[in-house]
């Protein structure tokens, strides 16, 4: 036991030139490394019998391997699904031979390409309008550079956490500038309660819960302010009233106007996951593949947001912890958060003191569960968050800093 032999733990190309660089080896050498030195597994869902038989023989032929299923035959009608392995280089050759087959086989393997530069960190720029305020463009220009803390401002008297807190002007507008002090880079106000069993208020009572408080806040501030609503008249009163962006836990589909003012309004907002609604959405949640389904509900979400005239480019997911999810089912989301980055979109996570964490620490109560919110917020950074949605700016935003210098390799 004389060598120091380890398996190295190196995420991006730069740490694996760096360490190649110093055990000298020859840049020649170094070029053709790199495409055998990162792997991948990637599924890839609903393809014809065909298209399987494709993807099996170029990934065989290149020296990666696929996996189909056993009893497919040229005959059968179904759809399948594929998972392929291999490095870098066997994707290369791989997709190159699927792409001479025809037009449908380019597409296929343009698509998988794009999801795996993606998942390595390559995503489509983040881009506001010209005419958005130096806050907001800050904002979105610090995406992927540094982690965003987002600060939550219930003006709900039945918010699971706070609910009550900051039912007066004064109080919530108090808080948001402290919370801004304490290194929050947007601030989210909500007047409806969307946990676990939420009546719904009228659009006219959560429009006068946080119109005065979003018309003071940015006044005062000069970060950005999002405006947590499913309802385009909220919406569009919000940013009437000086709002920057619409994060909607419906991903823009509880409102069937909730698109056109997205378009119209050319601004950024937040689409999440989420399975029912919050009256009904903990009623025995089941998912045959969480991560498969969340992510096809967003693409779809996009999609159909892209057909209405919203610019991708101005578009966050949020896989939605908590919302018709169990707690394992939180905890799977947490664990494999970096599937979500072959979406190509900058990714928000809003765990903040919600009910798994507190079931995992022993049923704690929603006031004693910053450190397993601290756990959380750094796990989900290191997976792929951009942005995190909190209760506790101060000491959240140093655990996002902290992180930050350990995974963002200099950009932090």
């Amino acid at each position: 036991m004389m060598h120091n032999v380890r398996a190295l733990c190196l995420r991006t190309d730069k740490e694996i030139i760096a360490e190649l660089t110093m055990a000298h080896a020859e840049k020649a050498d170094i070029r053709r490394f790199l495409p055998e030195s990162r792997s991948y597994m990637v599924k890839v869902e609903d393809i014809c019998v065909l298209l399987a038989n494709l993807l099996n023989k170029v990934f065989l032929s290149s020296g990666g391997a696929a996996a189909i299923c056993s009893n497919i035959t040229s005959a059968t009608p179904d759809q399948y699904d594929v998972i392929l392995t291999g490095t870098r280089n066997h994707f290369h050759h791989a997709l190159l031979e699927l792409s001479k087959e025809d037009s449908r086989c380019y597409e296929l393997a343009a698509e998988i390409r794009t999801a795996i530069r993606h998942f390595d960190g390559t995503p489509l720029a983040p881009e506001c309008n010209k005419t958005a305020s130096p806050a907001l463009a800050a904002f979105w220009h610090n995406i992927g550079r540094k982690t965003q803390i987002m600060g939550i401002l219930n003006l709900t008297p039945d918010s699971f956490s706070d609910g009550g807190r900051y039912e007066t002007q004064s109080a919530a507008v108090d808080w948001a500038c402290k919370m801004a002090e304490d290194g929050a880079d947007i601030i989210d106000v909500g007047g409806q309660s969307t946990r676990p069993g939420a009546e719904e208020i009228l659009p006219s009572e959560e429009i006068d819960r946080v119109i005065p408080v979003v018309q003071e806040i940015v006044k005062l501030l000069d970060i950005p302010v999002s405006i947590d609503t499913y309802r385009a008249d909220v919406a569009q009163a919000a940013l009437d009233a000086g709002a920057a962006i619409v994060n909607d836990i419906s991903a823009a589909a509880f409102d069937c106007r909730m698109a056109g003012l997205l378009a119209e309004r050319g601004c950024p907002a937040v689409l999440m996951h989420i399975s029912g609604t919050p009256r009904d959405m903990q009623i025995n949640p089941q998912y045959t593949d969480l991560m498969g389904q969340i992510t096809s509900r967003l693409r779809d979400r996009i999609s159909a947001l892209i057909e209405a005239g919203v610019d991708e480019k101005l578009l966050i997911v949020d896989p939605g912890i908590g919302f018709g999810k169990t707690a394992d089912h939180n905890l799977e989301i947490l664990r494999r958060l970096a599937e979500l980055k072959s979406i190509g979109r900058p990714i928000l996570i809003g765990a903040s003191r919600k009910a798994t964490i507190g079931k995992v620490l022993g049923n704690l109560p929603p006031e004693d569960r910053l450190e397993g919110t601290a756990a959380t917020v750094a796990i989900s950074i290191a997976n792929g968050a951009d942005i995190v949605r909190v209760h506790d700016v101060k000491e959240l935003a140093r655990v996002a800093k902290m992180t930050d210098a350990i995974v963002r390799c200099g950009h932090s």
